[in-house]
């Protein structure tokens, strides 16, 4: 068996288009006038019939729609992609194919349509749940239509997460746990909790720069909301399961964990990214980022990619930590033997001395205390 396959396999479908830019976002999103949405159809196809080629016969367990704004799609569209899916690849049982949707109104109604279509998990970005914050944060739904949507959701999906990113502006800690009891009152069975980070090339970015972007809590503070995120989740029997992800336990995102536990996935759309292991060899795929070039050449040549590259040993053991160490189950060192060699394992000693990594020998993951301090730990196991 193939390393990967410990991981799974996935396909990642990426719609580039929103109603407006959310000024903390900097994901590959794009507003435009007008989206010719046979065309994309058509392009989504193409790449499918294209990579089904060279992944003929795997077993698919999971297909995600991000963006952007995949809920801007049409039925329609969505209900082709998952036909020339189920045609392309045998699916597990368990199949999970997910759509990430904004909670207006108008979008709400089309709820049905992807319903019937396939998709049978819906991921919403409500991120707050009070309308000053939402305005602040750039997104164009209410409160009271966020919660119409998600009761929609519940009533037509079997399962529905739903994101809020705390640390917001002026936000206190008592607030942010206020909300989040709200959050689990709904009936809610995942959820994805980020906290807010400023990123460069964003309109958040720019005022931060500029000293304009004022009223966000330290690292104190942050970390504080961090920790009440945890223990009003895991009282509520919302376990955290990863960094940002709190599900009961069965209702994780089968998606997202082929990521975490470094399995093959495939990257359709601009700006999309992939890891194929084909012939033995693990191979890192990417697209163009500008949404019509990426759909100009989908059209022209039939394949939408603008690099392939093979990743070295040290690239994919260095990528098996980053993602997997995100899990709180961790990583089996097993998967890269190399990781229990004499430099690896001394690292792994020191930060077990200081409490924020366990080992038995073979499952190597950060405890309570790391888990806020992952980058720092991954430094440390990555330096030279």
């Amino acid at each position: 068996m193939e390393d990967w396959e410990h991981g799974g396999f996935g396909l990642y479908i990426h719609w580039p288009f929103c109603q407006a830019k959310c000024p903390y976002c900097d994901f590959n999103s794009h507003v435009v006038a007008h989206v010719d949405q046979k065309a994309w159809e058509n392009a989504y196809l193409s790449e499918i019939e294209r990579i089904g080629a060279e992944t003929s016969g795997r077993v698919l367990r999971s297909v995600f729609f991000g963006g952007g704004t995949p809920s801007l799609m049409d039925p329609d569209v969505v209900d082709a992609v998952i036909s020339k899916v189920r045609a392309t690849w045998p699916l597990a049982n368990d199949v999970e194919i997910t759509l990430e949707a904004n909670p207006t109104s108008v979008e709400a109604g089309r709820f049905r349509g992807y319903h019937d279509a396939g998709v049978n998990r819906v991921s919403m970005g409500i991120q707050a749940l009070n309308d000053a914050d939402l305005k602040a944060l750039g997104r164009l739904h209410s409160t009271a239509e966020a919660l119409q949507a998600f009761d929609i959701a519940r009533n037509t999906f079997d399962r529905v997460s739903f994101d809020l990113i705390y640390a917001r502006q002026e936000q206190s800690v008592e607030a942010w746990q206020a909300e989040l009891k709200q959050a689990l009152s709904m009936a809610i069975d995942h959820l994805s909790l980020y906290q807010l980070t400023i990123e460069g090339g964003t309109a958040f970015g720019d005022r931060y720069t500029a000293g304009k972007l004022r009223g966000l809590p330290d690292d104190d503070g942050a970390a504080d909301m961090y920790a009440v995120t945890q223990q009003v989740c895991g009282d509520a029997g919302l376990l955290g399961y990863e960094v940002s992800n709190h599900a009961w336990p069965g209702s994780e995102s089968i998606h997202n964990k082929i990521y975490w536990q470094y399995g093959d996935y495939a990257g359709i759309g601009p700006g999309a990214h992939g890891r194929l292991t084909l012939d033995g060899q693990r191979f890192a795929t990417e697209t163009p980022l500008a949404p019509m070039r990426w759909l100009a050449q989908v059209s022209r040549t039939g394949n939408g990619e603008a690099g392939r590259m093979a990743l070295r040993d040290e690239d994919q053991m260095a990528e098996f930590l980053l993602m997997g160490l995100r899990l709180v189950d961790g990583v089996s060192l097993d998967r890269f033997p190399k990781l229990l060699s004499i430099p690896y394992i001394n690292k792994i000693n020191d930060l077990c001395d200081i409490g924020v990594v366990a080992f038995d020998g073979r499952q190597l993951r950060a405890t309570d205390e790391g888990r806020p301090i992952l980058n720092a730990i991954l430094r440390k196991l990555l330096e030279g």
